[in-house]
């Protein structure tokens, strides 16, 4: 049997560093990455698509959201079968109970609203874990799993959460019990645990049989590999036993990416001009800058000056300011290239006196020198 798993869809995500022009295109992007999953799916034949919790951000996103995304699963070609998990759970407010859902679902999607087994073929169940609150209080694949027999059904598991092997809080009631999963996987009672909520892909245990398949498109700077989905085999020998094969395809199309630069001289602006101006897929790009070093006034508006031609190109170009550490010194030779008088000259007197400390304030006088010297015209 082959199956294609992924998770964290969170159709409808909004972040905060994207414009009111970015922002609609990375909203269609993971929409669009449904048809790029089904596309997929159907190519390498697999008999369903298995989307392991959060496929919507939360459970109040709009009723469009809703409709094109069913839309576009009801036009991939295979059947969906989705997992509720701890962005869009099953209770009192559940999307998958929304007029919006219930009207647009195709028949082709199936929401995995109970816990425990259900048939997706012959001698074949897919056991599921589904999420009723954001904040369970047990092992809910624990529970799901706890009362199956070894009866030669072949048995994906459906769950959604962290690994207590992975989890910096051993305390979480709901962390996924690594040893009772790999128990069931030994005893042949269960052949794949498919999960969800890490954004990275994730192979857990030495089974092979325990995986996240990551986020089909990418949400933040820190996830490894992400923008995948998973194609699982599992087949049965003669001896009765059932094979494993895991492989990852990619379907995302944005990026998020760190830059993280020393800036001591207009040699340095030109560096971080040509890194940004070689990175490809602009529009679909998040870059973050975590910038040290010192300029004098004249290269600050330099810099600042690159940062805004290609501000205008990617998707976002942003500082990581708490990583980010640039001193500006200006000398009188540079405050005379302002070519200011009366008012003007004093107001920049000051803003270069302000420059020359630390914290926020000095942060804003050094900005606005370097805005004021672009718009005399001394960066050209």
């Amino acid at each position: 049997m082959r199956f294609l798993h992924t998770a964290d869809w969170q159709l409808g995500m909004t972040r905060h560093f994207l414009d009111a022009d970015a922002q609609p295109r990375y909203t269609g992007a993971r929409l669009d990455a449904i048809g790029r999953i089904g596309e997929l799916a159907v190519r390498h034949g697999c008999a369903f698509v298995l989307v392991c919790g959060d496929v919507f951000e939360s459970n109040a996103i709009s009723p469009r959201v809703v409709r094109r995304a069913l839309e576009a699963m009801g036009a991939a070609g295979v059947p969906l079968y989705l997992l509720p998990g701890n962005h869009d759970p099953l209770d009192a407010s559940s999307i998958y109970t929304s007029a919006a859902f219930r009207d647009a679902c195709p028949d082709t999607v199936r929401v995995l609203d109970g816990s425990g087994p259900v048939a997706v073929g012959e001698g074949v169940e897919l056991v599921a874990a589904p999420w009723s609150s954001k904040r369970p209080t047990t092992d809910l694949v624990a529970e799901a799993i706890a009362d199956l027999p070894a009866d030669g059904t072949l048995r994906v598991v459906a769950g959604h959460g962290m690994v207590d092997a992975l989890s910096p809080d051993p305390t979480d009631p709901a962390l996924v019990g690594l040893p009772v999963v790999e128990a069931a996987l030994r005893s042949g009672r269960i052949h794949y645990l498919a999960l969800g909520d890490r954004h990275s892909v994730t192979s857990v245990g030495d089974s092979g049989r325990i995986w996240y398949p990551g986020t089909p498109e990418v949400t933040d700077y820190d996830e490894t590999a992400p923008g995948q989905v998973l194609v699982v085999d599992l087949d049965r020998d003669g001896g009765g036993s059932v094979g494993i094969g895991v492989r990852a395809h990619r379907v995302g199309t944005w990026s998020f990416t760190d830059l993280r630069l020393t800036v001591d001289g207009p040699d340095d602006v030109t560096a971080l001009d040509d890194a940004l101006s070689a990175l490809p897929a602009k529009d679909r790009t998040v870059v973050r800058l975590a910038l040290t070093g010192t300029l004098s006034l004249r290269d600050k508006a330099g810099l600042d000056a690159v940062l805004e031609r290609h501000e205008q190109v990617f998707a976002a170009v942003r500082l990581w300011r708490r990583h980010t550490e640039l001193a500006v010194y200006v000398d009188g030779e540079e405050l005379g290239d302002l070519g200011v008088s009366g008012f003007a000259e004093a107001a920049a007197a000051e803003l270069a006196d302000r420059a020359r400390a630390t914290g926020e304030d000095a942060e804003r006088a050094r900005d606005a020198l370097s805005l004021l010297y672009r718009l005399a015209g001394g960066a050209r």
